[in-house]
């Protein structure tokens, strides 16, 4: 389990590559939740999305010249990205169903694109296969100690942009997140209060801190496509028993109402996976503790069609 020093040489590490993201007081969330509502804009990376952080950290630490991930998007983008600075091949197995705006995305940083399935369990065991087929390192999206750390970066910051603040509002897919903030932000700040936020069609962390152990959702799915491995991580799970305080399950009309209402009120474009963490705020506001919340805006990768629909 890596600790606050491997956050810190990871930030060094990552400097240049990954932008320190804007944390910043939204007045229209604050009237609208009754609460001083931070967002942390990881949607302003370069490639509009958080991954890069743990991509980045990993892959630069690499003897391999070519590696595999397996990706329902938005981990896909920051590999390609990545290994494209980086000078490594990459190859990213993705599902019948992605996004077709990360599609673009991956391929245009060079990398080859595999489909496999539907499901994070059947493009993990693609990507394994490809991976010992050509002498290629596997990338995994969230359970790895330098992913985990790259991502911790995020909450170092928030750490070091806010000086108060009660509790810290994390989208949980497969856990790498809120497991690398939860560790920075429990070392810098251990009164501060750590949720995840799942949809409720894939409450893998939910049911894990229930049973006090690793559970596989069967058929996970949402509008949310981000958030939808089936499993905790062994790391993952570790880090979340150990600094997460709870999570909260939204709906798919809470996630979308919340992606909206970033849009129209907050004037910052989320992708659902990105705008999740929202969700208890605008319609459970009295569960979330605290009076000063930062909400961490995970990606802004947001299908032309969604948007559309949002904007109209």
């Amino acid at each position: 389990m890596p600790g606050l020093k491997e956050v810190k040489d990871a930030a060094q590490r990552i400097a240049g590559v990954a932008s320190r993201t804007p944390l910043v007081e939204s007045p229209a969330l604050s009237r609208r939740t009754g609460k001083q509502v931070y967002l942390k804009l990881e949607c302003f990376q370069p490639i509009k999305v958080f991954k890069i952080r743990g991509a980045y950290n990993k892959i630069s630490r690499l003897s391999e010249e070519s590696v595999v991930a397996a990706s329902s998007g938005n981990h896909g983008i920051a590999v390609a990205y990545s290994s494209h600075l980086l000078g490594k091949k990459a190859t990213v197995v993705v599902p019948e169903t992605a996004v077709r705006e990360k599609l673009d995305a991956i391929q245009g940083f060079g990398a080859e694109v595999v489909k496999a399935g539907t499901l994070s369990s059947e493009r993990e065991v693609k990507g394994r296969e490809l991976a010992r087929a050509n002498g290629s390192a596997f990338v995994h999206p969230f359970d790895d100690p330098e992913v985990i750390a790259g991502q911790g970066t995020c909450g170092l910051e928030i750490a070091e942009q806010l000086s108060e603040f009660d509790s810290v509002l994390v989208p949980v897919g497969g856990g790498g997140l809120i497991s690398g903030i939860s560790i920075s932000i429990k070392a810098m700040k251990p009164e501060t209060k750590v949720f995840g936020v799942e949809p409720m069609g894939a409450p893998k962390l939910s049911a894990a801190l229930k049973a006090r152990d690793i559970v596989t959702i069967p058929s996970p799915h949402s509008m949310a496509d981000g958030l939808l491995p089936s499993r905790m991580g062994e790391l993952t799970f570790a880090a979340c028993i150990r600094n997460v305080d709870g999570v909260f399950t939204a709906t798919e009309d809470e996630i979308l109402g919340a992606t909206k209402c970033m849009a129209n009120e907050a004037r910052i474009i989320a992708e659902p996976s990105g705008a999740a963490p929202l969700a208890p705020l605008l319609f459970h506001p009295r569960d979330v503790p605290g009076k000063r919340v930062v909400v961490v805006v995970s990606g802004g990768n947001i299908s032309q069609a969604l948007l559309m629909q949002i904007l109209a």
